[in-house]
């Protein structure tokens, strides 16, 4: 008998939806009946996928992205009430086993509420357990303060923002008749009967972690999208490097860093997301709109990205090292783990030059960083998550 494994992913940005589906897709079909849920506008990424899809509200991607550019608390009660109610009315038709969420903050509650298991897909970085250093963000302050004193302005307020943003959901919870779960953020960020970290030890250590977390480690997708016409038509005599920028407030800097690497000695291939127009390309560069990304990856000698860990790990993964052009906390913890391995470098979004970008890039592109890229994929390469995944729901079922 088939047991019945219902993902919800918040798709405030594709990463979310992407890990949905990567893990949905390893299981076995022949022992789980597999559903996934994900707003609308989202349906390129379920080319060749034969599971259950409903459709399910997430706030707007715009939305997202401008609350973490002010530092403002992304969600507020009203709409963390209406994804419990929505949550809830379809855990009520899908009737699952258990659910798993990405960044679904909500199943917090309707999880609980409706009595079922339930599984956390979080980065490690977020984990109570884990030790993260802080950096200041692109916040409104680092327009006007020099980073050397915003940077510990940031530390030390950091405790009371985390609070404030993690008072919605407590609100939410005691109305369900839940205890709060404190004044921590990285406790909403996990909260679960399991939190399963998609990423790996090595990069993001834990102390005293709880048997209920575990790492599973990294989980790379890419959607199912054409190679360009000029893809097999690549010069081979020198590095390449791929640059992505993603969706995530970066885009706007995809021309600075193509004007800095159309001064180097490689060969360039870019995608724009969509979310930029470039009015000229350098001689050394091709672009698109869209890249499948762990390919590009592994043809590349060095990734360009924000610094998030999709394209970090799909970089990892194929033994490249990383630059990050961070902008949000979030790909600032990410990249804290890509530094401890000596594979990548850090880049402030709000900071760029091209020297910076060029200064970088011809670093990263040496020896030693390569070393430990290759190094970086060999500890990735030991935690597969599709076969951890599969057990840690084999063993909650059982």
């Amino acid at each position: 008998m088939r047991r019945k494994i219902l993902f919800v992913a918040e798709a405030v940005t594709l990463a979310h939806v992407g890990r949905v589906i990567a893990l949905a897709g390893a299981l076995d079909p022949q022992r789980y009946d597999v559903h996934v849920a994900c707003a609308e506008g989202y349906d390129f990424c379920f080319t060749g996928t034969s599971f259950t899809r409903w459709t399910i509200r997430s706030m707007s991607s715009q939305q997202f992205l401008q609350a973490l550019a002010q530092g403002k608390p992304v969600y507020d009660q009203a709409t963390l009430e209406h994804y419990v109610e929505d949550d809830l009315a379809l855990l009520e038709k899908v009737a699952p086993d258990l659910v798993v969420g990405d960044f679904r903050l909500s199943l917090s509650v309707s999880a609980r509420v409706a009595k079922l298991p339930y599984v956390s897909l979080i980065n490690a970085y977020w984990s109570p357990y884990a030790a993260p250093r802080y950096r200041v963000p692109d916040l409104p302050l680092t327009r006007f303060l020099p980073i050397a004193l915003a940077d510990p302005l940031f530390r030390a307020a950091r405790p009371l923002a985390f609070a404030l943003h993690a008072r919605p959901l407590n609100h939410v919870r005691r109305k369900y008749g839940l205890p709060a779960l404190g004044s921590d953020l990285r406790r909403i960020y996990t909260d679960a009967d399991y939190t399963a970290y998609a990423d790996i030890p090595d990069m993001f250590p834990a102390h005293a972690m709880p048997v209920e977390h575990s790492y599973i480690g990294a989980v790379t997708w890419s959607p199912p999208i054409a190679f360009p016409e000029w893809w097999n038509e690549l010069p081979d005599d020198r590095p390449i490097v791929y640059v992505t920028l993603g969706s995530s407030g970066q885009g706007r800097l995809l021309p600075l860093v193509l004007e800095a690497l159309g001064e180097l000695p490689v060969t360039v291939v870019a995608a724009t997301a969509g979310n930029v127009e470039l009015a000229s390309i350098p001689h050394n560069a091709r672009v698109a709109r869209f890249l499948p990304g762990e390919v590009a990856a592994r043809r590349a000698a060095l990734v360009i990205c924000n610094g998030g860990s999709p394209t970090c790990h799909q970089a990892l993964v194929a033994g490249v090292p990383v630059l990050g052009i961070a902008g949000n906390l979030d790909q600032f913890l990410n990249m804290d783990g890509v530094l401890r391995t000596g594979a990548g470098a850090l880049l402030r979004a709000d900071r760029l030059k091209v020297s910076d970008i060029q200064s970088a890039s011809s670093r990263l592109l040496g020896a030693p960083a390569a070393a430990a890229a290759k190094s970086t994929a060999h500890a990735l390469a030991a935690y597969c998550p599709r076969t951890r995944f599969g057990a840690l729901l084999a063993s909650i079922l059982n």
